[in-house]
């Protein structure tokens, strides 16, 4: 195996990996979406709608994981 397909498998583990992490929080398809704006605007501040929409996604995910502060 020469050191450019090592990096390569490297690479395409790496992203199995984040997608795997990704689907379990259940925001895969804001995530996609998300993406999908970059690639065809190359340009994240086009995609503000996209990325608020996986922000929110992400913060109830995070939300429903905490603990409610005792005072």
């Amino acid at each position: 195996m020469t050191s450019d397909s090592a990096e390569h498998n490297t690479r395409e583990t790496e992203g199995d990996e984040w997608d795997e992490r990704i689907k379990r929080t259940g925001c895969f398809a804001e995530n996609e979406q998300l993406l999908v704006c970059h690639f065809d605007t190359g340009d994240w501040r086009k995609c503000l709608k996209e990325m608020a929409a996986f922000k929110e996604c992400m913060r109830n995910i995070g939300g429903s994981k905490k603990k409610p502060k005792s005072d």
